[in-house]
């Protein structure tokens, strides 16, 4: 080992590291020079530095003594001023830091797994285009594991209860040590015989055969806010499948289809409509019939009313959805029609109209071709 060297140097730090800077600078230094990863030569050499470097700048007061006397500050050489230092991972610093480098942290105090939490659901909910636009609310019915009713959960039959896990005694994982180079080095997986839980079930419920579940079909209502649009989802929280042995249940997951409109036609919280008018009703005025997801409503074609003209109803469009107080509007779009065919008398009533008017009839240039060409 290279004891001439310099600890900051060997980290790559400057002597003004912070403490979150030299850690850092070990972790990335570990991770490439440690033994079991880097097959070089003189990469337990190379390890064996950069440890020892870091168990003493790691340590405020080994770092203090090795600022002012050098490494004999730190090996016992400095006489009653020594600190000592032991090389491997006996010190400050050794194989938790270590473990943590190439595992974020895991080599503490495994904790229990939580109870895995039961599987999300969806449901398809078809509604009319009225009940989307003004909310409603529905009842449905599906099929979801539940509570087994037997055990109540636990999986185990009445009378008996789950008992600690004999191969990870409740953690939930298991551990392993092996040799290495540099000492013993650990892991921790997930226990095979309770996967994870810490628990096992020796006796399994006759009912659930020992999953704590049974497959049940269940009622729900489910309020559908005003405003919802086609492919919206409404999201039920605990409403979902329970977890195994207890386990916390998942979402319900409502996707709403919206049916059409025969007449209605929706972008966003705006509503659009089409009524077609004749001439003399354009022309004279009239009222007409629109529906709108309250029911049908009159409104009124003022006279002179020209093609493509929009009518706007305030207020009985869509609501927001984060804001039902606020509606969009309903616009009515009035087409006027030209008739294609006529009978004698209605041929001679526009004639005289068209000479009143002082304007030229007949099939070129004719009050009912130039009606048409304006129409479009």
């Amino acid at each position: 080992m290279a004891t001439d060297h310099d600890y900051y140097a060997i980290l790559g730090v400057p002597r003004t590291a912070s403490d979150a800077e030299i850690k850092r600078a070990f972790r990335k230094l570990a991770q490439k020079w440690h033994p079991d990863v880097n097959k070089d030569p003189a990469a337990a050499e190379r390890f064996k530095e950069i440890n020892e470097a870091y168990q003493v700048l790691s340590d405020p007061r080994r770092r203090q003594a090795y600022d002012m006397f050098g490494r004999a500050g730190v090996t016992g050489d400095a006489g009653e001023g020594g600190f000592g230092f032991a090389t491997g991972f006996g010190g400050f610093g050794g194989f938790g830091d270590i473990f943590d480098a190439f595992f974020g942290g895991a080599a503490g105090p495994v904790r229990r797994a939580q109870p895995v939490a039961g599987s999300d659901l969806r449901y398809d909910l078809r509604i009319s285009f009225e009940e989307a636009v003004l909310g409603t609310e529905k009842e449905i019915e599906f099929s979801a594991l539940a509570r087994c009713p037997t055990c109540g959960g636990s999986g185990a039959r009445p009378g008996t209860s789950p008992v600690t896990c004999p191969v990870c005694s409740g953690r939930g994982e298991v551990r392993t040590v092996r040799q290495t180079l540099l000492g013993q080095m650990m892991t921790a997986t997930t226990c095979p015989r309770c996967r994870g839980e810490g628990r096992v079930v020796e006796t399994p419920c006759e009912t659930c055969r020992g999953d704590g579940r049974v497959e049940r079909r269940r009622k729900l209502r489910v309020a559908i806010p005003a405003g919802i649009d086609d492919g919206h989802q409404i999201r039920l929280s605990n409403e979902g499948e329970v977890g195994p042995r207890g386990g916390p249940p998942g979402s319900l997951y409502v996707a709403v289809h919206v049916a059409p409109h025969p007449v209605l036609r929706r972008e966003g919280t705006e509503l659009y409509a089409e009524v077609d008018v004749s001439i003399a009703q354009a022309a004279l005025g009239t009222k007409v019939t629109v529906p709108t997801v309250e029911g049908d409503e009159e409104i009124e074609i003022r006279p002179g009313t020209q093609p493509g003209t929009e009518i706007r109803l305030r207020g009985r469009g869509v609501p927001h959805l984060r804001r039902p107080n606020q509606r969009g509007d309903l616009h009515v779009l009035v087409n006027v029609v030209v008739p294609t065919r006529l009978t004698k008398k209605q041929r001679e009533l526009l004639e005289a109209y068209a000479r009143e008017a002082g304007e030229a009839v007949g099939t070129n240039g004719g009050l009912l071709e130039r009606v048409k060409e304006a129409l479009g």
